[in-house]
């Protein structure tokens, strides 16, 4: 986003005809044979990430089959992360009503390694879009945690200083993330908190039956501002758990907003040995 833009906006509401098409087509993917192109292209846009040091033990039983946790400098993190969802086309189809969301998800950091080569990934604990649509054939083509909240999302950008907010609304009122730095962004320097926040390339999803779905995410680097002030409001515990209300209701570890970019999700692939054939 150029300098001196204001960018306020939520999403509108879904035309049941074009959700219904959505749907047909992504389960359409699901059963296809095919698992090792694009299914997915869109820009992710105007990220902002909260992330907050915790303790190994509390994410340990929700690590997939076939990854370990991952640290950077032995200190373990997860991270709360807004961004716009634009552009969006499934097989090359721009399908009008999805194209253009908020998202905002809870994640943490994993590694896999085989035959030499080290994979880093995400996994997410939970997903909010405002598209129904998106949320349930996520849960039905990667087993996802999404779920469908009205969102809006205000990014404000001025020289030398950038401001974003991502809010959704749950029944419990609104949850508000939000974050300002100052100064002209920068890529990632090597071995650098930011860049082990933003460049994990895979993503891993537990299976109900006990295995694991990897999916590649590909996109450039992203440079990145490093946040001044940054904080999440909301009930912690109605979408996330009780498990992390304490964690998520203190001052986040570190911050950061990324300019983001265009990115390329593949097919998934269930890891072989684990859970049922």
């Amino acid at each position: 986003m150029d300098a001196n833009t204001r960018n306020v906006g939520g999403s509108t509401a879904e035309s049941p005809d074009e959700s219904a098409r959505f749907v047909v087509i992504l389960l359409a993917a699901r059963y296809s044979e095919d698992v090792s192109g694009v299914f997915l292209t869109a820009e992710w846009r105007d990220l902002l990430m909260l992330n907050y040091e915790v303790e190994g033990s509390l994410l340990q039983k929700l690590v997939p089959s076939g990854t370990e946790l991952d640290r950077w400098q032995e200190r373990v993190f997860l991270s709360l992360v807004g961004f716009r969802f634009l552009n969006a086309r499934v097989f090359g189809l721009s399908i009008p009503f999805h194209r253009n969301f908020e998202e905002a998800n809870l994640r943490f950091y994993v590694r896999r390694e085989k035959e030499n080569e080290v994979k880093r990934g995400v996994v997410f604990i939970r997903e909010v879009v405002p598209r129904w649509a998106v949320a349930t054939v996520a849960r039905s083509f990667y087993n996802e945690n999404y779920v469908a909240l009205p969102m809006v999302h205000c990014i404000d950008g001025k020289p030398l200083s950038r401001t974003a907010e991502y809010s959704w609304k749950s029944r419990e009122g609104w949850n508000r993330m939000w974050g300002r730095a100052h100064g002209e962004p920068a890529f990632p320097g090597p071995g650098s908190q930011e860049e082990f926040i933003a460049e994990h390339y895979w993503g891993y999803a537990a299976q109900r039956d006990g295995g694991c779905v990897e999916y590649r995410v590909a996109h450039p680097r992203w440079r990145v501002w490093k946040a001044q002030d940054a904080a999440f409001e909301g009930n912690v515990e109605e979408i996330y758990g009780s498990e992390f209300m304490t964690l998520l209701g203190t001052k986040p570890t570190s911050a950061f907003l990324a300019e983001g970019s265009e990115v390329s999700l593949y097919r998934g692939r269930r890891l072989q040995g684990y859970g049922q054939p």
